[in-house]
């Protein structure tokens, strides 16, 4: 018996080590994320990282080797939030119309629900990519995402609903484009078109857009009917507006 109980306690012990490691580790990696989300590649130094976390400079580098292995680290984290939150999603590829419109309300919905993520990967294309290029991971991020889309593309090309010649890829980055671009953008844009773009009015409106610009790019020839109904009122998210606003609107028109 005693030599049993000596045998375990080693294996407690190593396992307490690898839990305090892996939360040491998760700790940094959560503080990088806010810290790199707020000033940037160049502004989020190891010091105030290392701060943060309540931790300690060589302890970034004993995780993760270096400030650029920690950010590759940071990308490939949001990366994987975003494909486990996609993965989780109840799609029902038999249902094409369906599934489609659910893909994009979760794409729209997770940029705005997620404005560290869209800044994140600002701060990288402002270097080029030149960071993600390194990771091993990235691309199985997006091989998913990819394969979730061309599964409803082959499904409603089966049913005689969506064309055959369509590219998942042109799907995704298209339903991408118009998430992020609108998240991205929506400082600037609210001031340059003088309409408030983050209020729930306006962001209904846009993803009802984008939905009907979707479905429209992918139905096949013979099954564009009237089925899609067609976008109402592209003024009625905009009567909440001040009477000043819609007038700078209305003149650029």
């Amino acid at each position: 018996m005693a030599d049993s109980r000596t045998a375990t306690k080693p294996q407690r012990r190593t396992g307490a080590r690898e839990a305090a490691a892996q939360a040491t580790r998760d700790s940094i990696l959560k503080s990088a994320t806010k810290v790199f989300a707020k000033y940037g590649y160049d502004g989020g130094s190891v010091e105030k990282i290392s701060k943060a976390a309540k931790s300690y400079d060589r302890m970034i580098y004993y995780y993760f080797g270096s400030k650029e292995g920690l950010f590759i680290a940071v990308l490939e984290g949001i990366y994987k939030r975003m494909d486990d939150a996609e993965a989780a999603i109840a799609l029902d590829a038999s249902r094409p119309v369906e599934a489609l419109t659910e893909v994009i309300r979760f794409v729209l919905g997770y940029y705005r629900r997620n404005p560290e993520f869209v800044t994140l990967l600002n701060t990288e294309n402002l270097h080029k990519g030149r960071h993600i290029s390194k990771s091993l991971r990235a691309r199985e991020y997006s091989s998913r995402a990819v394969a979730i889309i061309a599964e409803i593309l082959a499904s409603g090309a089966a049913q005689g609903l969506f064309r055959r010649d369509l590219i998942a890829r042109d799907i995704y980055l298209l339903i991408a484009s118009t998430g992020y671009f609108y998240t991205s953008n929506r400082h600037t844009l609210t001031a340059f078109l003088g309409e408030p773009l983050e209020s729930p009015e306006a962001i209904t409106h846009w993803e009802d857009f984008v939905i009907e610009t979707v479905l429209r790019t992918v139905r096949a020839d013979e099954a564009q009917d009237n089925n899609t109904p067609p976008h109402e009122d592209t003024t009625k998210w905009q009567k909440s507006q001040p009477a000043q606003s819609r007038a700078r609107s209305s003149s650029r028109t």
